[in-house]
């Protein structure tokens, strides 16, 4: 399985972006879709995850802000509200197959800035 990211960029507090990322490969085998970020310094963490089934997950802090959606089998979007600078990170998309392997994306970069 493949992954690729599109949407980073600059924008504003309080402004919006949209994360998608799309699978190519042995689609067939994904079950958990998500984003996961790393700020400079930080550890990687978890923004939201998005079941076969279409069950979102939420880190805390972006609860309300954050849209994950389940586009496709093999394609997933995260919709970004109110931005903060905070929210400045390298975003990572994730793929979770059934058999429990992992598959990770490039990351693209979201700077939250004035």
């Amino acid at each position: 399985v493949q992954l690729q990211a599109f949407g980073g960029g600059l924008v504003q507090p309080g402004g919006f972006l949209r994360l998608s990322c799309v699978a190519s490969g042995s689609i067939f085998n994904i079950n958990v879709m998500g984003w996961y970020r790393q700020a400079p310094g930080k550890e990687r963490e978890l923004v939201a995850t998005i079941t076969s089934g279409g069950s979102p997950n939420y880190e805390d802090s972006v609860k309300g802000r954050f849209t994950i959606s389940r586009d496709h089998a093999n394609a997933v979007s995260l919709r970004m509200n109110s931005l903060k600078p905070e929210d400045t990170a390298v975003y990572y998309c994730r793929a979770t197959a059934y058999s429990g392997l992992d598959y990770w994306g490039k990351g693209t970069l979201v700077t939250v800035s004035s």
